[in-house]
């Protein structure tokens, strides 16, 4: 199973001035430490369950993957995930697109339909119901992928219309494009036929049941729209501590037994060098055998 490091946070220790140092070494131990890609939240406002909740310190997602980019050689980078409703499709393809050709070709299109209201209504964001973000996330992925290939022409959406689709330009190579969210009906139907990869949510206590009930229906939906189940990677967000005793991966091995090929791991504190540190050193080669 691969790892990847997911960044939810900035309240580093030293404030401000210190997120970028904090988030260079980060990088550095990520590039040099076998984890397969770094990830940030697409938030304007920290989350309100965490400690210090929306007025806690939180920056512009794909800004910073610019920075991390210019910092790192081999590791990946991805939103995890993109909130539709917080950019148009045709800059978001754009934004990607440059991602891709600065980093050297190592971005992924991490996307969902977004839940964050406070945020939204907080910087003048449209906020559409859940059906509506969902047909928008479908549109949205109808462009990206246009806009990435090799048709010019026009898209016309009952939400978005685009004259032309022209991406100049295009990314270095195919950009995975991961749809997260555990929907039965539509979210999981739209990565059986968009996405390359899925993202399902995991935490500690609730076992592998309901992600591998999940993975089910991700395997129906492939079969109704034609597409091979094995094409999808599948990963988790694992949103718990990790232990670096060795526990972890026992944890990990009853994930990997239900089909999940990567583990997103977070910090839960804010000393995020520590904890990149950690997993490269106990988490990323046993996982790594399973």
């Amino acid at each position: 199973m691969d790892v990847s490091l997911h960044l939810p946070r900035f309240d580093v220790p030293g404030g401000a001035t210190a997120i970028a140092p904090t988030y260079a070494e980060v990088g550095a131990i990520a590039d040099g430490g076998g984890l397969r890609a770094l990830s940030v939240m697409d938030h304007y406002f920290q989350m309100e369950h965490y400690a210090g909740g929306a007025p806690d310190p939180m920056l512009e997602a794909y800004t910073t993957l610019a920075f991390l980019a210019a910092r790192t050689e081999r590791v990946g980078l991805q939103v995890l995930v993109t909130g539709v409703p917080y950019r148009h499709p045709g800059l978001l393809a754009k934004i990607v697109a440059s991602l891709d050709v600065l980093s050297g070709g190592r971005a992924g299109l991490g996307i969902g339909a977004g839940w964050y209201e406070r945020e939204q209504r907080g910087l003048g964001v449209p906020v559409w119901p859940a059906g509506e973000r969902l047909a928008r996330l479908e549109e949205t992925l109808q462009i990206v992928v246009q806009m990435f290939g090799d048709d010019d022409g026009p898209y016309e959406g009952r939400y978005y219309r685009l004259a032309e689709t022209l991406c100049s330009p295009k990314p270095l190579g195919p950009v995975p494009v991961m749809v997260g969210g555990g929907g039965e009906r539509k979210t999981l139907r739209l990565a059986a036929q968009y996405g390359d990869a899925c993202n399902l949510f995991a935490q500690p206590g609730y076992g592998t049941d309901g992600v591998a009930h999940k993975l089910a229906v991700l395997r129906e939906h492939c079969d109704a729209v034609g597409r091979p189940y094995e094409e999808i990677r599948k990963t988790i967000l694992w949103n718990g501590p990790v232990p670096f005793d060795g526990a972890f991966t026992d944890t990990l091995a009853s994930y990997a037994e239900v089909g999940f090929d990567e583990v997103f791991v977070m910090p839960l504190e804010p000393d995020l060098v520590a904890f990149a540190r950690g997993v490269v050193e106990h988490v990323v080669e046993p996982a790594a055998g399973l």
